[in-house]
């Protein structure tokens, strides 16, 4: 069988090389549909299931889309109350199939992405997943990367300047036409780093999940599952230590692509009946997590700023014709409403800046 990206020969010949006898029969495979960066698949032999994630095909950033990186994150929290799937094995060998890729674990969960997915469970489901959501936000950033063996996961002093300066990085390397206002809010987000940060450090940061959204969890809705319906955080790819309050941006931020920017492009789920309002959530985090929350206006703009490159790194790779699978072609235009809206968030920064 051929699957774009994934050799299932070659796959197999490597997987028996490193777990011996785990697979017993002839496999199969498919892409997972819903994924717009790095490709997953599931594959099996008739009696196991295992998923296969490796890099996007064509144009990849040399700082993007590090399948180590997700392996290792996962590793580590294997043993804490932050569910993540069993990791198997990680290939760095890209002779095997083209790419760096590692294999886990299937965990049964839906990826819930859109407001008509939420509709259908109702707004008391809707609400407990979206609040179970923030509660395991908060577990994670709890946990001691020390404990857990990623002490040297990142480095807390000047971690958002990096932030600004990698993602002002990625953008010259992916942009595929001007983008003024790119160039606008990276100058002031530039101007504007928060004053504590050269000075954080280990006991002021944590675990970063990076890219922290509801249809990057695999839930469970049902009764069985009232009380922990989150099965598993995936797509940890992005994952680093330091300031936990991007992690809370970003998922506020994505909470308003449906309404800013609309269509298939991204997803819409906060738009559903009984998902939570953004004060709703940050009081839960805040409570959840007992970290007092400043103004977010810089968190803000870095994330509408990280969104809107991630989505024009897409653009880059559909225009190419380089992405496999669909709902790649309206992604593009996404990006300059996302940078309009961090130059908005971040008005009032620039004004204070300019004061100074």
């Amino acid at each position: 069988m051929t699957l774009t990206g994934l050799d299932l020969d070659a796959y197999r010949r490597w997987y028996d090389g490193v777990r011996p006898g785990e697979i017993t029969g002839e496999l199969s495979g498919r892409l997972i549909a819903g994924g717009k960066s790095n490709l997953t698949y599931e594959v099996g032999d008739g009696t196991s299931t295992w998923i296969v994630r490796r890099p996007p095909m064509g144009h990849v950033q040399a700082t993007a889309h590090d399948m180590g990186r997700e392996f290792t994150a996962m590793s580590a929290l294997g043993g804490t109350d932050v569910p993540v799937p069993t990791m198997h094995a990680l290939c760095d060998d890209t002779d095997v199939i083209g790419a760096q890729f590692y294999v886990m674990s299937k965990v049964e969960g839906i990826a819930y992405r859109t407001a008509d997915e939420l509709r259908t469970l109702g707004p008391d489901v809707t609400d407990r997943l979206a609040g179970a959501m923030v509660d395991v936000l908060a577990r994670l950033h709890a946990v001691d990367p020390q404990s857990v063996g990623l002490g040297e996961f990142g480095r807390p002093a000047g971690f958002l300047e990096r932030q600004v300066r990698r993602w002002g990085r990625q953008l010259e390397g992916s942009a595929t036409r001007p983008l003024p206002d790119a160039d606008a809010l990276l100058s002031r987000l530039a101007a504007s780093v928060p004053a504590d940060d050269a000075a954080r450090d280990a006991s002021t940061s944590a675990i970063v999940h990076g890219d922290y959204r509801l249809d990057n969890l695999l839930t469970l809705a049902d009764d069985a599952h009232r009380d922990q319906p989150v099965q598993a955080v995936v797509d940890w790819e992005m994952a680093t230590i330091g300031d936990p309050l991007t992690d809370v941006a970003l998922l506020l931020v994505y909470d308003t692509l449906g309404t800013l920017v609309g269509g298939s492009a991204v997803a819409d789920a906060s738009s559903a009946p009984g998902y939570p309002d953004q004060r709703t959530q940050l009081e839960r985090y805040a409570t959840a997590s007992g970290r007092d929350l400043p103004d977010l206006s810089f968190h803000l703009g870095l994330a509408y700023f990280k969104i809107a490159v991630i989505l024009e790194g897409i653009h880059h790779r559909f225009v190419a014709g380089q992405t496999v699978g669909d709902g790649f072609d309206t992604v593009g235009q996404a990006v300059e409403p996302l940078l309009a809206a961090g130059l908005a968030a971040t008005s009032s920064t620039s004004s204070s800046t300019s004061k100074e």
